[in-house]
């Protein structure tokens, strides 16, 4: 190969790298951006207003609030988890039960921004979901498993208070979506209210930035792709 074949070969591939880059950056930014606009939405739907759209056209809205507080994770959840919905937020796998319900709650999101932290979770660990009526349900993480895409049993309610999440596998893989998923289990916890549930009146968990939040004021399953 010659010189110059060389070094516009090189070019090419800086050129490539850059585009990449540009492109993970969009999409980091419009997760980031979403969130805040989501967290407003999830402000006015807990103060009594009903299902509150974070944006005009928005064809979804914010059903719950998900808060890992050793992770400093704090989302907001989408009443779908469409892959539309879940490019600006976590949402709930269609035919399970919504935050705040009793039964098999399965939230979807994506593995490069909101559900990159579900590698690092593990059993033992606490997460928070609040419901629109203001309380807070804890779980545990039990186990993490790979499955496959298609693998429905994981979306079964077998009757128990569970809090399921899912991300497209593995977390470094370049194509969207692909034939597994990776899921964290976790099992509700027990509290002094009932049916583990936590009252709004409670402490509510400090903000990723650290500051303490205000009292937490909107197809083809199993898995979406993500």
């Amino acid at each position: 190969m010659s010189r110059r074949a060389t070094r516009l070969l090189v070019l090419g591939l800086v050129l490539l790298a850059v585009g990449f880059g540009a492109a993970a950056s969009r999409i980091y930014a419009k997760a980031w951006l979403a969130q805040r606009l989501l967290h407003r939405a999830w402000a006015a739907t807990r103060a009594g207003g009903g299902p509150v759209k974070p944006w005009p056209w928005a064809d979804t809205w914010p059903v719950g609030r998900l808060v890992v507080p050793d992770r400093g994770v704090d989302l907001v959840v989408l009443a779908d988890a469409s892959g539309r919905s879940m490019a600006f937020a976590p949402g709930v796998v269609a035919g399970t039960a919504p935050p705040g319900a009793p039964g098999h709650i399965v939230l979807g999101g994506h593995r490069d921004t909101q559900f990159r932290f579900l590698k690092d979770l593990a059993p033992g660990e606490r997460v928070r979901l609040e419901a629109a009526d203001g309380t807070w349900r804890d779980y545990a993480v039990t186990d993490t498993l790979v499955v496959d895409a298609h693998a429905v049993e994981i979306l079964w309610d077998t009757g128990e208070s569970r809090l399921t999440l899912v991300t497209c596998y593995p977390f470094d893989a370049l194509v969207p979506g692909g034939p597994l998923r990776y899921v964290v289990r976790t099992v509700a916890l027990p509290s002094a209210g009932p049916a583990g549930v936590t009252q709004a009146g409670r402490a509510a968990p400090r903000d990723p930035g650290g500051a303490r939040a205000a009292a937490p004021a909107p197809g083809r399953a199993p898995s979406p792709r993500a």
